[in-house]
């Protein structure tokens, strides 16, 4: 595989940056390299408190999905827990964020599985890097399966926790899977919106069809051999960066949250899929089962929690952080409400909801 420069893409016209903020969630320089000395390498210190273990299951595309297991040290394997699978942001994979709130869910007492979505970190897929949103939310669906399946799991009690682009991902698949009791969302990304409008709905129809246009043309070329087309995050930031790609280069390419697993480049042909990806289409179906949406204060993509908030049925809630930004709730101590997350899984966690 080959990174071809997004602006190179286009044979015809200019090729339209709609997404610059969720396109600024891929790096170019090292998309290629897969895998590195130490892809199971965490960013977040490890808790002496839990035990935890490789996961390995297939959804029903047949693709394999690895996670991370964590369970308290002190768990007793013959009693039945409540479990919750948690998904990682948009680009990234089970040893940053999404692992750092597994882990600490263990730690108060709650069976966790950190999943790498489909062409993502250690799952299987290609090509890689690929974005396809019917696959995420069977992936979602398929640990429901693995999990619940686990002798020392109450199938009953069985929640989900999605952190940027997987939280629309997750409300997508608890619309139409019923064994998901509880759902938070935290930090939430519609990819599909974002994709379609760019952020804070600012792209025009014109700029859409063009830059589908300009995906048609890139399948084209790579059905005719050429090298699969990656779109990426910027090598280096200055000060005319939006604050937005500033704020996820200062997680993602930094000793902070970097990751050799998460190079962040997505094929630039997913873009139609994602396009076509409309995860609220049936949110309050959710309904009676309870959502909780977690944003920060000051987030930029504040707003689509406030808009899912809005189409959901009860019961729901809004629970807002203060002071603190989108990419704080990926890993700050001080902004990451994990009190109020076991709090709601406790509570709707302890029957199941029809």
């Amino acid at each position: 595989m080959k990174i071809v420069p997004f602006a190179q893409l286009a044979a015809t016209g200019k090729l339209i940056l709609m997404l610059s903020i969720v396109l600024a969630t891929c790096t170019v320089a090292s998309a290629q390299t897969l895998t590195a000395d130490n892809p199971n390498m965490k960013t977040f210190p490890q808790s002496d408190k839990v035990i935890s273990q490789k996961a390995y299951f297939y959804n029903r595309f047949g693709i394999q999905i690895v996670g991370d297991m964590y369970m308290p040290k002190d768990i007793n394997l013959s009693r039945k827990h409540a479990a919750i699978i948690v998904g990682h942001p948009y680009s990234g994979v089970k040893e940053q964020t999404a692992g750092l709130y597994a882990q600490a869910m263990a730690e108060r007492g709650f069976v966790t599985i950190a999943i790498d979505l489909s062409y993502n970190g250690e799952s299987g897929g290609d090509p890689r890097r690929l974005a396809s949103p019917e696959g995420y939310v069977e992936d979602f669906m398929a640990a429901v399966d693995y999990i619940g399946t686990r002798p020392y799991v109450d199938r009953q009690r069985i929640g989900v926790l999605g952190i940027c682009g997987s939280a629309g991902f997750t409300i997508s698949a608890a619309a139409i899977d019923p064994s998901m009791k509880a759902i938070a969302a935290v930090s939430m990304y519609d990819m599909g919106r974002a994709n379609r409008q760019g952020l804070n709905d600012v792209v025009t129809e014109e700029q859409r069809r063009q830059r589908l246009k300009d995906v048609a043309e890139q399948r084209w070329r790579e059905f005719e051999g050429e090298p699969v087309a990656y779109s990426g995050r910027p090598s280096r930031i200055d000060e005319n960066t939006p604050a937005p790609t500033r704020e996820f280069f200062e997680y993602y390419s930094v000793p902070r949250g970097q990751h050799p697993s998460s190079t962040g480049a997505i094929t630039v042909t997913s873009v139609s899929a994602l396009m076509n990806f409309f995860p609220f289409q049936m949110i309050e179906t959710i309904s009676p089962r309870p959502l909780l949406f977690i944003v920060g204060e000051n987030a930029h993509s504040r707003y689509f929690s406030e808009d899912a908030y809005k189409l959901a049925a009860e019961h729901k809630e809004l629970y807002v952080v203060p002071k603190a930004g989108h990419v704080d709730l990926y890993d700050r101590p001080e902004f990451i409400p994990f009190d109020k997350l076991t709090s709601f899984f406790n509570e709707n966690l302890k029957c199941s909801h029809k």
